[in-house]
């Protein structure tokens, strides 16, 4: 039975998906004629969506005590330099406030170099606050916009993708608040929608590490391809629903986030900021392959 209800765990983001979808379609269907097997067949559809996106529900809400707990796996950080975490697995669990795509575990990475003293990290571009205006700020204004992003494990690249804009930013409430309504159609869309252009890698140990919000045109693999730990794979961009270019990294049990379920992570030779912290990241190599 605990089998089963893991299996149903695993698919309540199709569920949730799928319910939606049949609601939607009642209600576009409300103005047509209304035909004696029109009305039979919206009333079928109204009452499956509602069953099944009651299942969902209770599904999110409810299943997550079915995981089991995992042990840590110690990856390579995907970035290099100083970065502020925002939504960091130290700081809570599930770090995004959901579970869903995988994300129970995941980080946001925001670049913040380092400003006066020796310079050695400083790019001339400083980190614009939130709040103000302009409410959208061009990516381009942010300094994590085309930082190099890294693989966090040594495998095969299963899933890559860089075709989707790099929107302006949501800089102030208002901002926020459009983009709240911008991931509601999102959604719609699936996860790829919400992590943006993003890499996958299975790692040699069957973990899929997953980098999101990556910059359009910016990857320097394909899917197929072998890849080490450290290695460049693309840049920081701010595609998806993202309110500034940071990086999104996470762990995953499968390679579609539709099923996958988040693993715990650690940076090797970096502790894992909470959220508000910086963590420093120099140019990593495989955890694998230390002796």
């Amino acid at each position: 039975m605990k089998a089963a209800l893991l299996v149903a765990y695993r698919l309540r983001g199709l569920l949730y998906f799928a319910a939606a979808a049949m609601l939607v379609t009642v209600a576009l269907t409300a103005r047509l004629p209304a035909g004696e097997l029109l009305s039979g067949a919206r009333g079928a559809l109204a009452f499956t969506g509602l069953t099944v996106g009651a299942i969902a529900l209770a599904l999110i809400f409810f299943g997550a005590r079915l995981v089991p707990i995992c042990d840590s796996v110690t990856l390579t950080a995907p970035v290099t330099g100083r970065w502020l975490a925002v939504n960091s697995p130290a700081t809570k669990v599930p770090s995004h406030g959901v579970r869903m795509y995988g994300q129970a575990y995941a980080v946001d990475l925001v670049y913040e170099p380092e400003s006066g003293g020796d310079g050695t990290e400083s790019i001339g571009i400083v980190r614009p606050p939130f709040g103000g205006r302009p409410a959208m700020r061009e990516p381009s204004t942010f300094p994590a916009f085309g930082q190099p992003v890294r693989a966090m494990v040594s495998g095969e690249v299963v899933r890559a993708s860089d075709w989707r804009r790099d929107h302006r930013s949501r800089s102030n409430i208002l901002a926020l608040l459009y983009l709240m309504c911008e991931g509601v159609i999102r959604e719609i869309g699936g996860p790829g929608f919400i992590v943006g252009n993003h890499v996958t890698i299975r790692s040699d140990g069957g973990e899929f590490a997953v980098v999101g919000h990556l910059q359009r045109g910016s990857l320097a693999v394909r899917v197929g391809d072998r890849v080490r730990a450290g290695q460049l794979i693309a840049r920081c961009g701010n595609s998806g629903n993202s309110t500034e270019p940071h990086v999104h990294a996470q762990l995953m049990d499968r390679a579609s986030p539709w099923t996958g379920q988040g693993l715990p992570m650690a940076f090797e030779g970096v502790d894992m900021p909470a959220t508000g912290e910086h963590m420093y990241a120099a140019v990593g190599v495989d955890p694998a392959r230390k002796s």
